[in-house]
């Protein structure tokens, strides 16, 4: 009987030992543990993301040729118009940087694309974080803005040697200065917690008394130059209604964001030319 009550003491008393154990050690000895942990579990990430490209490969290899010629017609057509939407934007990029020479204005920061493949999303964390598998391999800078087709995706929050951690748009911990579409008064937006895997909403504050939204006429709700790592012009959502904020002054309302947010494969990282100004990431 007392070795049985042994027995179920031994495991108490050991997690006891390691709590203890691990109060009393120094901060930075716990960093580097969470940092070590992180890089040993990172190549096995890297490498199943690599198998599921392979297999994805192959998958493709067994369609008809039917298919494949169907495809590849898509992908020319597609190929054309993004032609021509190229030839457009150096023309447009020509005309801006003409007038800022006769204007003497100072040139916009500009960034480059880096795009990586989304290989780790936890589902106790689906809408707070994700995994992408490029890092300091591949010259990612802390802060920098991350985006998709649909408009902002997050803020990079860690960066390892071959993985970062992105800190998405519908997290409660992420905020950033916006602007109504039209209209360069700034206002607020931040994520707020999801519920389950619907339609993912973040929500607006200090919106101008003036600013009136409806389903009909929704305000378009994109990024300004005062979110610091974002450039002017990212799409954030959509808001369908305001109502007075807490302090009556502005209004407050729901941002529907994009849904393709719950499935997301790929992002493009913005790597901004100039360093990175981390204490202005966000109002």
């Amino acid at each position: 009987m007392a070795n049985h009550r042994l027995d179920k003491i031994k495991p108490l008393v050991a997690l006891g030992v390691f709590l203890v154990a691990w109060w009393v050690i120094p901060a930075t000895v716990k960093s580097f543990m969470r940092v070590s942990f992180t890089e040993f579990q990172a190549p096995a990430w890297v490498a199943t993301s690599y198998l599921d490209d392979l297999e994805s490969f192959w998958a493709r290899r067994s369609h008809s040729k039917v298919e494949l010629i169907e495809a590849g017609r898509d992908v020319a057509r597609l190929k054309s118009l993004y032609q021509f939407n190229a030839q457009r934007s150096q023309a447009l990029e020509s005309e801006v940087e003409r007038l800022e020479a006769i204007l003497k204005l100072p040139s916009r920061r500009e960034f480059r694309y880096e795009v990586a493949r989304v290989i780790r999303r936890d589902l106790n964390a689906w809408w707070q974080h994700i995994i992408i598998r490029k890092g300091k391999d591949f010259d990612i800078p802390l802060g920098a803005a991350v985006v998709f087709s649909g408009g902002v995706v997050g803020r990079v929050v860690e960066v390892n040697a071959f993985t970062s951690r992105v800190e998405l748009i519908t997290s409660p911990n992420f905020r950033m200065a916006a602007y109504f579409e039209g209209d360069e008064r700034p206002v607020v937006y931040q994520g707020v917690p999801q519920s389950g895997f619907g339609s993912p909403v973040g929500s607006v504050r200090d919106a101008p008394q003036d600013m009136i939204a409806s389903s009909q006429n929704p305000l378009k709700l994109v990024s300004t130059r005062l979110g610091g790592t974002f450039p002017p012009g990212l799409f954030i959502g959509e808001v369908r209604w305001l109502e007075p904020g807490s302090t009556g002054i502005f209004q407050a309302g729901e941002v529907e964001l994009d849904a393709r947010l719950l499935s997301l494969h790929e992002v493009a990282v913005l790597i901004p030319l100039l360093p990175i100004d981390l204490d202005n990431n966000a109002p």
